[in-house]
C-alpha cells in the first residue's frame, strides 16, 4: 500500500511536468485493492479498471513495467496500444482493462465460466468503480455469473463519485452490494479503508468461489483523495474535507494499528519510504531513457500471424 501511494504520487508529479500523458490516480483506495489482489493465487485471474495501481503491484507487476506502459516505450508489454493505466501481464493472468467503462466485466465472467467447465479450481477477481455499475456490461456480467455460479468475485470500489456524478444519481438501490440479490448471489458491503475487514471478506469470497459455490459482489466503501484523473478538477463539484480524509486514509489506519500492536514503528515506516522512493526514482530514470516503439512495428505488427502481401508493401513504403 505504501509503495502504491508513493509511486502514485511520483507519477502524478511527472505527469504535471509533461513527461507522460494522462493519468488516473489511486490515492485513498489502496485499502480496497491491495489486500484483495494479495489474496490471489498464481493460477487465479485478475481484471481491473484504471484505478487499481496497487492491485497490479500486489499481483507482482514490476515498477519498471508499470512505468514503461505510462511512457509507452519499447518495454511496454502492450506496445503503446493501450490507454494510460491499462496494465497487464500474461504470465500473471493480469488482463488489461478496456476504455469503455465495465466492458471487461463480461469477459471476466466468461473466464470464470470457462474455468468451471474445465473443472479448474481457480477464482477470478474483477475490480470496478461505482460508476461501472451503471454500465450495461455490469448487469450482463452479474447475470451470467449468477446463472452459471461462476467462480468470480467482483470488488466494487465505491468512492461516491463517477468522475463528477455522485452515487445518488447512479442508483436508487440502498447499496451497490444489494444488487447481487437480484442475480441470485451474495452481496457484501465493507469498509474499504479497513484493510483487515477487506482482507477477511475477500478471502472468504475467493475461497467460496474456488469451492464452486458461486460468485460474490463486494462493495468496498472508499474515499477518492484526489481528482478522477489529471484532466479533472474536483474542486468544481465537491468540497474536500481534510479531516474526513485523514480519518479514512487506509495507510494511516493500518500503520496506527500495527504500531499499537507493537509489530511496526514510525522509524521503520520512514526507512521503508526512503527505500521505495529510491526504487521509484531509479525506475523512472531507466524507463524515461528507453526509446519509443518503432512506428512500423506499432502500426503493422501483430495483425496477422503471417504478414500478407499488401501489408508487406505498406511496410516497405513506411520504411
Amino acid at each position: 500500500m505504501l509503495l502504491a501511494r508513493l509511486l502514485d504520487t511520483k507519477i502524478l508529479s511527472i505527469q504535471r511536468q509533461g513527461r507522460i500523458g494522462p493519468y488516473v490516480p489511486c490515492m485513498g483506495e489502496e485499502g480496497a485493492v491491495v489486500p484483495s489482489a494479495k489474496l490471489l493465487q498464481k493460477q487465479d485471474w485478475m481484471f481491473s479498471s484504471y484505478r487499481e495501481l496497487g492491485a497490479h503491484l500486489a499481483r507482482g507487476l514490476s515498477i519498471d513495467l508499470i512505468l514503461a506502459q505510462l511512457f509507452g516505450n519499447s518495454n511496454d508489454l502492450s506496445k503503446g496500444r493501450q490507454m494510460s493505466n491499462s496494465w497487464s501481464n500474461k504470465e500473471l493472468n493480469d488482463v488489461p482493462t478496456a476504455a469503455p467503462i465495465g466492458a471487461y466485466l463480461p469477459v471476466a465472467t466468461g473466464v470464470a465460466i470457462g474455468a468451471k467447465i474445465r473443472k479448474q479450481k481457480i477464482a477470478v477477481l474483477a475490480f470496478l468503480g461505482d460508476g461501472g455499475t451503471s454500465a450495461s456490461d455490469f448487469h450482463v456480467a452479474l447475470n451470467f455469473a449468477g446463472v452459471y455460479k461462476a467462480p468470480i468475485v467482483f470488488v466494487c470500489r465505491n468512492n461516491g463519485w463517477a468522475i463528477s456524478l455522485p452515487v445518488s444519481k447512479q442508483t436508487a438501490s440502498k447499496s451497490i452490494a444489494a444488487k447481487a440479490q437480484a442475480y441470485g448471489f451474495e452481496g457484501i458491503q465493507v469498509d474499504g479503508g479497513d484493510v483487515v475487514a477487506v482482507y477477511t471478506t475477500v478471502s472468504r469470497a475467493l475461497e467460496k468461489a474456488r469451492r464452486g459455490e458461486g460468485p460474490t459482489l463486494i462493495e468496498a466503501l472508499t474515499f477518492r483523495a484526489g481528482p478522477h484523473s489529471t484532466a479533472d478538477d474536483p474542486k468544481r463539484y465537491r468540497n474536500d474535507d481534510q479531516v474526513a480524509w485523514d480519518a479514512k486514509d487506509p495507510i494511516k489506519r493500518l500503520q496506527a494499528l500495527l504500531v499499537s500492536k507493537g509489530v511496526w514503528t514510525n522509524e521503520k515506516d520512514r526507512e521503508l519510504s526512503k527505500q521505495y522512493e529510491t526504487m521509484i526514482s531509479d525506475a523512472i530514470g531507466r524507463q524515461e531513457s528507453v526509446k519509443p516503439i518503432p512506428l512500423k512495428e506499432l502500426i503493422l505488427g501483430d495483425v496477422y500471424s503471417e504478414m500478407p502481401w499488401n501489408l508487406k508493401e505498406q511496410s516497405e513504403e513506411l520504411e
